[in-house]
């Protein structure tokens, strides 16, 4: 039998092409756990028995088939929860299109038993003549398929991974082979992205229903593959549970692209001020200001906390050296403060957060706010929407007084949590960097690589950010939403500074800072979503 002899219904799409699921803000929502198990409890609730759990299988065969349709042998791994029934259910499609089918089924610990979706699978697999081989030991002969289907976990995972799942995964890995993981890779938690056991290094995710956190942040970008979804027929269902983060993608940020009109002048296009650069660190300052001008900024002016700094910039003539800012410039300008700023920063600050129109502070000026906390009770006095931090997880560790750890393992509530206490928007910077603003919905950027693991690349992000925000400064503001405009300077220079880096370093060579700040002026206001993956 042909794949296309399937019942016809389309493949699941790419995350990039997920029109018909994107919100009012031209987003595509994600879910946690919790909400994602409600939306299955809701969809379950007005389906016939099994209906989920049989088109589940459907999409995942179909995937495959699509995927790698020279394959003539499927090794499906299979727990025993629904996730291994997705599995169960994909492995009688597949059969009936000629391939050959190793079913591994995991069983159920001691005491436990099987769900009764999962346990109608197995026996529909075996009414359809598929032989599951049962325990902890791969099929004979599954080190020789053309691709591999992990059906362990999904969205299951409670804690890491261990004895039967754990050697099933490893089993996955050491294997090598093409992998199609269903829901999520094994072992991956959904909500942080940042697994503490074993898990599965899938080339493709297809999601299920709904779409997990944990698959663009942290280490779920790398373990997850190419993403894929299919929700099931549900799109038209009333009443679907709200995400809990938006994709910040290419398409998203369309809107907040705006042609530049030909009767701009510099005025209208703000002025940003850059004040770091100790003794020592004053390449920091001076990337952070050259990324400003070149993103569009209409003037910049360069504070160098060493007072034996360069006076002028030789290759951006046009950048203005300040000697001393007085309140006037600080209350009309984007402040970018903390760029190699050392402690010689800590005496800025107070006066920063007085007088500062808008402010982004990085580095060591975050450092100081951890070791400061009468300096962070001063954000607190700002006007909403008035400040933007841009901590790496590190510096937000300091911050909240966490482990390093905690902020990796959930980056969405430690990106919210951060947001809260420092009445900020938050840009948590990192591979699916997190933006955040207090009492509304983060989002997870898409774009960016291993490129920008160099120095220097987030002083860059900080004075694009700084030309982003002084660009939207001039138009109309919204007094309903002032967190609107902060909110969405931060996304658009992240999602940008991202893409740029993709396409200077295809490869994800690491990209010199310099070069990245020069590549503003690259940009264009209408762009389709480009980069590796389809999720770019």
């Amino acid at each position: 039998m042909s794949p296309n002899a399937l019942p016809a219904r389309v493949l699941p799409e790419p995350v990039r092409e997920a029109i018909g699921r994107r919100d009012e803000h031209g987003a595509i929502g994600l879910h946690r756990a919790a909400s994602a198990r409600q939306r299955e409890r809701q969809a379950l609730a007005t389906r016939a028995p099994h209906a989920l759990m049989a088109r589940a299988g459907l999409a995942v065969a179909r995937l495959a088939l699509a995927l790698q349709p020279h394959a003539r042998t499927v090794w499906i791994a299979c727990g025993h929860g629904n996730n291994g029934g997705d599995g169960l259910e994909a492995a009688i499609h597949l059969q009936q299109a000629g391939r050959q089918v190793l079913l591994q089924l995991l069983e159920p610990p001691a005491g436990s038993t099987a769900p009764d979706d999962a346990r109608l699978a197995q026996q529909r697999a075996r009414d359809a003549g598929l032989v599951i081989h049962t325990g902890t030991q791969s099929p004979p002969g599954a080190g020789q398929a053309d691709l591999v289907i992990d059906a362990l976990l999904g969205r299951g995972l409670g804690r890491p991974a261990e004895g039967p799942l754990a050697a099933a995964i490893e089993a996955i890995n050491d294997a090598g082979l093409p992998t199609l993981a269903v829901d999520l890779p094994s072992g991956l938690p959904g909500d942080g992205g940042h697994p503490v056991g074993p898990c599965v290094r899938a080339d493709w995710t297809l999601a299920l229903l709904t779409l997990a956190p944990g698959l663009f942040t942290g280490a779920g970008r790398d373990l997850a593959g190419e993403i894929w979804q299919d929700p099931l027929g549900t799109l038209d269902d009333p009443q679907p549970m709200p995400a809990d983060a938006r994709l910040n993608d290419g398409r998203s940020i369309e809107r907040l692209m705006p042609l530049r009109p030909h009767a701009l002048h510099k005025g209208s296009s703000g002025d940003v001020l850059v004040i770091g650069g100790a003794r020592g660190m004053g390449g920091a300052a001076m990337l952070a200001a050259r990324a400003a001008l070149v993103a569009g900024a209409g003037r910049v002016h360069l504070h160098p906390l060493d007072p034996q700094g360069l006076a002028t910039d030789p290759l951006h003539p046009e950048l203005m050296h300040c000697s001393r800012p007085d309140s006037d410039l600080l209350a009309r300008c984007t402040v970018v403060a903390g760029c190699g700023g050392a402690t010689d920063i800590i005496g800025w600050l107070p006066e920063l957060s007085r007088h500062a129109a808008r402010l982004v502070l990085d580095a060591d000026a975050l450092n100081a706010l951890a070791a400061d906390s009468a300096l962070l009770a001063l954000l607190h006095q700002r006007e909403a929407g008035r400040t933007v931090i841009t901590p790496h997880p590190l510096e937000a560790a300091r911050l909240l007084r966490y482990p390093l750890e905690t902020i990796q393992q959930d980056r969405l509530a430690a990106a919210q949590e951060l947001a809260r206490r420092c009445h900020a928007v938050v840009v948590l910077k990192g591979s699916g960097s997190v933006i955040a603003a207090p009492g509304r919905l983060p989002w997870i950027n898409t774009s960016g690589s291993a490129a920008l693991a160099t120095a220097g690349s987030g002083d860059v992000l900080a004075g694009w950010l700084g030309a982003s925000w002084s660009r939207r400064a001039t138009l109309p503001a919204s007094p309903a939403d002032p967190w609107q405009a902060s909110e969405q300077a931060a996304r658009l220079a992240v999602h940008l500074h991202g893409q740029q880096a993709q396409r200077l370093s295809p490869d994800r060579a690491a990209l010199p800072a310099s070069r990245l700040a020069e590549a503003a002026c690259l940009l264009r206001p209408r762009h389709p979503d480009t980069g590796p993956g389809p999720i770019a």
